[in-house]
């Protein structure tokens, strides 16, 4: 690949097989990592050299914010130190050519695809699965409406396609160095849709069934015809404005602007995924998108804790106030009055299919007669599961704005959110936010502990799932995180403690004598632990399940130390570092003003779910720092010390049944996102009759109704009851 003479003062190297190398130290490297973001998908970005990949998803994404093939290429070519492989400049045509011309509206809380490119329907329809999709009425035309289209007002001062360097600038030195046509055609790209312009043109649509709109949507991506669902809310005339305003002290960081520009870029809203880093402020996109909108809007959460957060942010950043914000939780359902606009519920109650309360009868009822204006569907990642999926075609929306911080899965299901909600219209760097000072400076470490002779003999002997019990429970691991706890401590620091095994963490904390909190903690109980926690200065450490991998707002934890995790999930590893990425106010002095700690028993099975558990937070530009020996623990007094003692807890492992030995199991763990039916926890015999209503369970009975049904599957007693 032969250089430019100039090729020095350009950014880019582009691969003959879609992988784009970023120099970070280049003079130009804001403009040209904002058009990278929008035109591929961020694969490393370590401090120096940063790595993309050109895919078929990321272009896809590039058009629905308005970007335009000539100028996608013209822009690459300026950038790259080297001529564009043919390749390349194929690929790119090819996969933007067909982009942006079918369009999946709502009205009338009916389905419809439009286009003004009558060709392109003709095409469409001449598939056999869009035709099973099509909704057809023996007596209904072909319809066709004229749409005309408005340039609205954007948001936050709408700016090209590509933004600046946040406001940044170059010095004049960093001008002379940098080729003037990069400049030239950066202030040349602008947003010209054609929507955007003001000549009537003929809209051809046919309705869509309302049950196989995602099977809709995802052939329309195998044909490369993407859908786009775009809103204009500024002139909707058949659903009313809601009275839901920004507070007037409300103030948006740069990221969170721009990420807003991607959205209501061209006066409408489009729906699509912003990625945002934990603590970088996801909540606050989302109230100010509904507060854009003006339209009714439904949040869907994964947990009650984060509906009660989501509700706490509206109140605090909005003029929303209880009548306006209605809950739909398992403990908590607000009867929606007449001015209700926003709703805040969870997946599990919308995808419920059992028997339901008459009272939650009638919210659903309500909740699906309505036509929303926006859904926000926070922790977006989790939608691909087969149980959660089904809220997508239950509530109908207009637009879809999808939040999350680690937008990868174990399955290779994360692809289908490009059809379920949209394209990525927004990632952040998060090196870049921790440098400006927005996320805390974490030092990431791995401590490597030792296997005690007798625990690692019977690790070796033993193949059954207690193997894992074994590893966690190992005494040197135990003593490390005892030293580490005490360390932080006189440090004043405010810890976390993670272990996803429950028989671990009972033992551990009450070992420690720390209060912890696991799945059957009552909702008052774990009320009490965090108000202690956060305000008495006194308790200084908790220890939690995986409960708290998400939802868990604790600003004040500096400290995080996982002793136990779910396999190699690179998701749970990045949401567990984020319960300590808030910035940290009065550290600004040291290097550092957070740390993680993974605390890995050495020559096990753990030892290779940590290397595939960092892999997300690496490519994000994070290191981990290999710890073999934490200095001064010999002249420490710890527990577990003598060999009595690990002898003991060895007995109390081995006694421990095969149940203990599984981590923790809560909602939306199985792969299909089913809730899961059963618990271990202790109760009292009102339990029995599900007093406590703890978890929002209500079952199908199997008394007469059920055995009326000839199901075979009668008790004796009720077949002698029948006769």
């Amino acid at each position: 690949m032969a250089l430019k003479p100039d090729h020095a003062s350009r950014p880019l190297w582009v691969a003959p097989d879609g992988h784009i190398f970023l120099e970070a130290f280049s003079p130009v490297y804001k403009h040209a990592q904002d058009f990278l973001v929008a035109i591929s998908e961020p694969v490393c970005r370590p401090e120096r050299i940063h790595e993309y990949k050109l895919t078929a998803y990321s272009l896809y994404a590039a058009v629905s914010v308005g970007l335009q093939t000539a100028d996608i290429i013209e822009y690459l070519k300026r950038l790259s130190k080297t001529n564009l492989p043919r390749g390349i400049e194929e690929f790119i045509r090819l996969c933007t050519v067909s982009y942006g011309k079918l369009k999946l509206v709502l009205k009338q809380n009916r389905y419809f695809v439009e286009t003004t490119h009558p060709d392109v329907m003709q095409t469409l329809l001449k598939d056999d699965v869009v035709s099973q999709c099509r909704l057809r009425f023996e007596e209904q035309a072909p319809m066709t409406t004229t749409d005309i289209g408005e340039k609205g007002a954007t948001f936050a001062g709408q700016k090209p396609a590509v933004e600046g360097a946040d406001g940044d600038g170059e010095t004049a030195v960093d001008k002379q160095r940098i080729p003037q046509d990069i400049f030239d055609f950066y202030d040349k790209i602008d947003r010209d849709d054609d929507e955007d312009n003001p000549d009537q043109k003929q809209t051809v649509t046919f309705e869509v069934k309302q049950d196989m709109i995602e099977i809709l949507q995802k052939r329309c991506i195998e044909l490369e015809f993407p859908l786009l669902a775009e809103y204009d809310f500024r002139h909707d005339q058949h659903n009313p404005d809601i009275n839901l305003d920004l507070k007037p002290n409300t103030t948006h960081r740069p990221y969170q602007e721009k990420s807003l520009r991607k959205m209501f870029g061209n006066g409408r809203a489009r729906s699509g995924i912003i990625v945002l880093p934990c603590g970088a402020g996801k909540t606050l996109v989302g109230v100010t998108a509904c507060c854009t909108v003006r339209k009714r809007c439904i949040v869907l959460c994964n947990s009650g804790v984060s509906v009660e957060q989501w509700r706490s942010q509206f109140k605090m950043w909005s003029t929303a106030d209880d009548g306006m914000v209605c809950r739909f939780t398992a403990d908590s359902k607000d009867k929606p009055g007449a001015n209700a606009g926003v709703c805040i519920t969870t997946y599990n109650m919308i995808a419920h299919t059992q028997k339901r309360s008459w009272e939650a009868e009638r919210i659903m009822e309500w909740l699906k007669g309505q036509e929303w204006g926006l859904m926000v569907l926070d922790e977006v990642h989790t939608i691909p599961a087969k149980m959660f999926r089904k809220v997508l075609t239950i509530v109908n929306a207009h637009c879809k704005l999808g939040l999350t911080a680690t937008l990868v899965r174990e399955d290779d299901k994360i692809q289908d959110l490009n059809f379920l909600i949209g394209p990525k219209l927004y990632e952040a760097n998060w090196m870049e936010l921790q440098n400006k000072g927005y996320l805390a400076r974490v030092q990431c470490a791995e401590v490597w502990c030792p296997m005690s002779a007798e625990f690692y003999r019977e690790y070796l002997e033993i193949k059954s799932r207690k193997q894992l019990l074994l590893y966690v429970m190992n005494p040197n691991k135990i003593r490390a995180l005892e030293f580490l706890v005490k360390f932080h401590e006189r440090r004043n620091d405010k810890i976390i403690v993670f272990c996803d095994n429950v028989f671990a963490l009972i033992k551990t904390a009450k070992q420690m004598n720390k209060p912890y909190i696991f799945g059957p903690t009552s909702q008052n109980e774990r009320l009490q632990i965090l108000q202690n926690f956060q305000h008495n200065p006194r308790l200084n450490t908790i220890f939690v399940s995986k409960v708290a991998d998400t939802s868990f707002d604790l600003p004040e934890a500096n400290v995080l130390i996982q002793i136990s995790s779910q396999g190699g999930s690179r998701r749970q590893e990045a949401q567990r570092l984020g319960r300590i990425l808030r910035p940290k106010k009065g550290m600004i002095a040291e290097e550092y003003n957070a740390f993680f700690y993974s605390l890995v028993s050495q020559d096990t099975t753990e030892m290779f779910f940590a290397r595939r558990r960092q892999r997300f937070l690496v490519n994000q530009g994070y290191s981990y720092k290999v710890i073999t020996r934490l200095a001064g623990m010999e002249d420490e007094t710890l527990k577990l010390s003598t060999k009595e003692d690990q002898l003991e807890l060895l007995r109390a492992v081995m006694q421990a049944s095969d149940a203990d030995a599984d981590v923790e199991r809560i909602a939306g763990d199985s792969k299909d996102g089913a809730k899961v039916q059963m618990s271990r926890k202790v109760g009292n015999m009102a339990s029995l009759s599900g007093a406590d209503d703890a978890v929002y369970k209500e079952m199908k009975g199997r008394g007469r109704a059920a055995a009326s049904k000839g199901d075979g599957k009668q008790h004796v007693l009720f077949k002698k009851l029948k006769r």
